[in-house]
């Protein structure tokens, strides 16, 4: 079987439609399709079948998926060990900048282990912009937002929304109460406005930003709270969450190309992501006998 066809079948598996696996791939759909074809042909079963409007796999799509995987990870794998070299090996990452104090750094040293002579471009921006520049191939890995249904990328650390304010000066009583959020593709921003209205807390939406800096300055000057990642609350004060409506638990993953890049390709990623959930568990740990004692 072809390996780029093959690839074709893990880009639509993953990004969950042959829109994106195209656009991924650097393919048109019809490319995709005859690919597609050409699979089903040669494993003489259906692939594919349709739900609704959507197109999932059949069972043998599905067997087929399991070892798609693992052939074009092994491909990678050999492709990798035949060419990497000595010399300095660049990898383009993006990080939202709420997660460059939190993630970043530890994810960034457990590279270092992993991958010798490493040079890093990074490039921040939030996750929506973050995917679209893995999707045009300007970047080799993207540390993201997801909801925790769902399977996009590798996991780095389970994550809560939480209201923050500022440590020093109380607005939390104000009335309307001044808000900071992100923009609003961000899903603390859409969670936020609705817990409020339902339950009849009235505010005024002062500032909205794709920017965390700037969030987090108003709130630490006290002129807003804020809903975020508790992994972004930095020495902002968590507010008590019985008077505050539930905002949602999200995740923070790490997502590859499509096409990985040579030094760091999935079976790589995954154990970097283990060695970082491992170190991580261990510094909150550490985190909470302090704030305990």
């Amino acid at each position: 079987m072809d390996i780029d066809a093959l690839r074709s079948l893990v880009a639509f598996v993953e990004s969950g439609s042959f829109t994106r696996a195209a656009s991924q791939t650097f393919r048109t759909q019809s490319a995709i399709s005859a690919q597609m074809k050409k699979l089903q042909q040669e494993s003489d079963s259906p692939l594919f079948e349709k739900e609704g409007r959507s197109l999932v796999l059949t069972p043998a799509g599905q067997a087929l998926a399991s070892y798609a995987r693992r052939i074009v990870s092994l491909h990678d794998q050999a492709v990798t060990e035949l060419k990497h070299s000595k010399a300095k090996v660049e990898l383009r990452i993006g990080c939202p900048d709420d997660y460059s104090l939190s993630i970043l750094p530890l994810f960034t040293e457990i590279l270092q282990q992993q991958i010798p002579n490493l040079y890093l471009r990074l490039r921040a921006g939030p996750s929506y912009q973050l995917r679209e520049q893995l999707d045009l191939g300007e970047l080799d890995l993207a540390i993201l937002t997801r909801p925790p249904d769902s399977d996009e990328g590798l996991l780095l650390r389970h994550d809560q929304g939480i209201w923050v304010s500022s440590a020093t000066k109380d607005v939390c009583q104000q009335r309307p109460l001044p808000l900071a959020l992100y923009d609003t593709d961000c899903k603390f921003h859409s969670s936020a406005i609705d817990g409020l209205d339902k339950a009849e807390i009235a505010y005024h939406l002062m500032a909205t930003s794709a920017n965390h800096s700037g969030l987090y300055g108003l709130v630490a000057q006290g002129l807003a709270v804020a809903a975020m990642a508790r992994s972004s609350k930095g020495e902002l004060q968590e507010m008590c969450a019985e008077t505050m409506p539930p905002l949602p638990a999200i995740d923070i993953v790490v997502v590859s190309a499509t096409k990985p890049h040579l030094a760091c390709n999935r079976p790589t990623l995954k154990n970097i992501c283990e060695q970082f959930r491992l170190a991580d568990q261990q510094v909150q740990s550490k985190l909470s006998d302090v704030v305990l004692s």
